[in-house]
């Protein structure tokens, strides 16, 4: 178990690392090469219209290449011929943008205040939008041109409706393109988001089982970044079940000590021989006893046995008490009580645990023995503190001894009782760091030693 839970972890760490890489990397993935052919396709277009611009601006050299091989007459009849068609828009400003020469189309629309509408934009950014003479809108092409050492700015002007619905056309192919890149990276994150959470998932799924009774706690399988939480769960749901395990054992444990103490009273009542108010003192005696324990039991359920050590309780009196007690019980076996305890001996420990200890080992005596019970306490040289219960009954098999200290096992089945006292015994020794063994009295029936170190 020790290896295999770590090898477990390590596994399912891997698998999670695994699913969260994975992911991530296919949605970087993704999206990276939409972006990037939303970026070569606008290159592309771009080096496009670079390219076209520098043409037109080596016109004048490509026109005298063709001058000099007389492939362009010398008349300009045939531009005149080409300029009929009146296919462009174009104005020539000088460099402080004054218009100093206009073609044809430019001319018949009434465009000669181009260069001067243009002047007052040309600190805007591209693309240049103009309205001109007639009204309608132009997006201008700024081409610089050096002829005859004289330089030029020349604006070619393009009908902005044609071209605005060419780019409302490419923008829409590329918001359509962004558009299912997004589908596609919001499918990638849904996808990471299930997978990264399935195990969250799986934890509520235990957690409805632990609430519904079906289950105790998580299981232990989780990923690596899991197990702070289902570790922090898991001790909660431990305190929350000791906690309610120490309730039900306090509320056995005072019904338990309450019983002989019911009993005394019977008894005192019964008892003929006692006057109306001694019988009175005894039963208010018996019920301040009670009261001691339902306190004692109560503050055990809240804080644990470890919550009640810090204390130091004299003994004899408290035997005393104990016996006097069990004397108006069981007063008709006339029991032979002995008890060997220094005056000053302490038990280290609290009041109601030296009352549990010593109330039912006596009344398990009381109860069994023939005719004598004897009690003794010491401090032995070593340190340890020591009580002994013995009797003169029938005592405890060998067999039985582990067995009986356990709750709801016992060794005499003839007599009432529910099997809680000696395992009260039992657990109150053991969280002092003690031990509780039963051996063979010399008296010939059981002898219960308790053993625990004292702390200077």
């Amino acid at each position: 178990m020790p290896l295999t839970l770590p090898f477990k972890a390590l596994q399912f760490k891997q698998r999670l690392l695994t699913r969260m890489l994975v992911t991530s990397l296919s949605i970087i993935t993704i999206v990276g090469f939409g972006l990037a052919w939303l970026v070569n396709t606008l290159h592309a277009q771009n080096s496009y219209n670079e390219e076209t611009a520098k043409l037109i601006a080596e016109i004048p050299q490509v026109a005298a290449e063709l001058r000099e091989h007389d492939l362009i007459p010398d008349t300009s009849s045939w531009l005149e011929e080409n300029n009929k068609q009146k296919r462009y828009v174009i104005a020539s400003c000088d460099d402080n943008f004054a218009q100093v020469w206009t073609s044809s189309l430019a001319t018949d629309r009434g465009l000669f205040d181009t260069c001067e509408r243009f002047k007052q934009i040309q600190f805007d950014s591209p693309p240049y939008y103009l309205t001109l003479a007639d009204n309608q809108g132009y997006f201008a092409y700024l081409l610089s041109v050096d002829i005859a050492g004289i330089h030029y700015n020349l604006l070619v002007m393009k009908d902005a409706a044609q071209l605005e619905q060419d780019n409302d056309k490419f923008s829409t192919r590329t918001y359509i393109r962004l558009a299912m890149i997004l589908v596609l990276a919001l499918v990638l994150l849904m996808s990471a988001a299930y997978w990264g959470m399935r195990p969250l998932v799986r934890m509520q799924r235990e957690l409805q089982l632990i609430n519904q009774g079906k289950s105790k706690s998580l299981s232990e399988d989780y990923p690596v970044e899991l197990e702070g939480v289902t570790q922090a769960l898991n001790q909660m749901l431990q305190q929350s079940t000791a906690q309610q395990q120490r309730y039900q054992n306090a509320m056995n444990d005072l019904a338990h000590s309450l019983k002989t103490r019911l009993a005394a009273v019977h008894a005192i009542t019964d008892d003929r021989e006692l006057t109306q108010q001694s019988a009175n003192e005894k039963i208010m005696e018996q019920i301040s006893q009670m009261d001691q324990l339902v306190k004692y039991q109560l503050k055990r359920a809240m804080l644990g046995r470890q919550g009640l050590k810090q204390e130091h309780t004299a003994i004899g009196p408290l035997v005393e008490q104990l016996a006097q007690m069990l004397f108006k019980v069981y007063r008709d076996k006339q029991v032979q009580f002995t008890a060997n305890i220094p005056a000053n001996l302490q038990f280290p420990g609290n009041k109601g645990d030296l009352m549990e200890l010593c109330g039912n080992l006596m009344e398990n005596a009381f109860r069994l023995c023939i005719s004598r019970v004897h009690v003794s306490a010491k401090i032995h040289a070593q340190g340890n503190f020591e009580l002994i219960v013995e009797d003169d009954g029938p005592g405890v098999e060998e067999s039985l001894r582990q067995k009986i200290i356990q709750r709801g096992v016992r060794a005499d089945s003839q007599s009432p009782g529910q099997g809680i006292g000696l395992a009260v015994c039992d657990e109150i020794v053991y969280s002092y760091g003690g031990q509780l063994t039963i051996e063979t009295s010399p008296l010939q029936g059981a002898r219960f030693r308790i053993q625990i170190p004292v702390l200077h």
